[in-house]
C-alpha cells in the first residue's frame, strides 16, 4: 500500500473535514467522529484530521495511479470549499 500526506493550514480544519465527509457520504463509505474522518473511494482511502490551525489529510491507495486519484479527488473539493481562503496546489509528501 503507498501513502501520501499533506496539510492545508487553516484555521477552518473542523469546517472543511465535517463539509467534505457530508459531501462524499451520498457516493461512497464515510465515517466521522472528534475531529477525524476517513473517506473510502474505490480509488483509495483519505484520513482526515482537523487541528486547531490546519487540515490534515493522509492517503492510501495500493498503486501511483490510484493514490494520484484520491490525492486529486480531495484537493479539488477542498480547495473548492475553501475559496475565501487564499490557497495554493497542496504539496504531498509520499511515505518511507
Amino acid at each position: 500500500m503507498l501513502e501520501a500526506s499533506t496539510r492545508f493550514a487553516t484555521e477552518n480544519g473542523g469546517k472543511y473535514l465535517a463539509q467534505l465527509c457530508k459531501h462524499f457520504a451520498h457516493k461512497i463509505a464515510v465515517e466521522q467522529a472528534e475531529g477525524q474522518g476517513q473517506l473510502r473511494f474505490s480509488c483509495g482511502t483519505g484520513y482526515l484530521e482537523a487541528d486547531p490551525d490546519a487540515l490534515r489529510i493522509r492517503v492510501e491507495a495500493p498503486d501511483e495511479a490510484q493514490l494520484a486519484e484520491t490525492k486529486s479527488v480531495i484537493e479539488s473539493h477542498l480547495l473548492r470549499f475553501a475559496f475565501r481562503e487564499p490557497a495554493d496546489p497542496l504539496q504531498w509528501h509520499s511515505a518511507g
